[in-house]
């Protein structure tokens, strides 16, 4: 895979969280990202798609996700590192900046998200 493989798995799934996310479609977003996914939103983690989808499932209605890619390496045939920064809008509060890191798995259904970890900007 060449740099713009890379990105375009990335995108593929990052664009289809997004889609989840802003029609606040919990299982769907789960359902992207590894059955024993680690995932570290701004709550304690969780590991493995019912505490994804939970975790999604408790977000506010009206919640929507702008990211834009900042890096990307190819670790391996079957693993894509992003680096992001998502803006997270909300109907009744200002927007949250975070950085966001995800490791994608290339698994027997296509990539998924194996690894999600959020830190707030400074």
């Amino acid at each position: 895979m060449n740099t713009t493989d890379t990105t375009d798995a990335l995108r593929t799934v990052l664009d289809a969280w997004k889609g989840a996310v802003d029609e606040h479609r919990p299982e769907s977003a789960a359902a992207l990202f590894t059955e024993d996914a680690i995932f570290q939103g701004l709550h304690p983690y969780t590991t493995g798609r019912p505490g994804i989808a939970a975790y999604y499932d408790s977000q506010p209605a009206g919640l929507s996700a702008n990211y834009r890619l900042l890096e990307t390496r190819r670790l391996a045939d079957d693993l894509i590192l992003g680096y992001l920064g998502v803006a997270f809008s909300f109907t009744d509060r200002p927007t949250l900046d975070v950085n966001l890191s995800v490791l994608l798995r290339r698994t027997d259904q296509g990539w998924a998200i194996a690894h999600y970890q959020v830190s707030l900007l400074p």
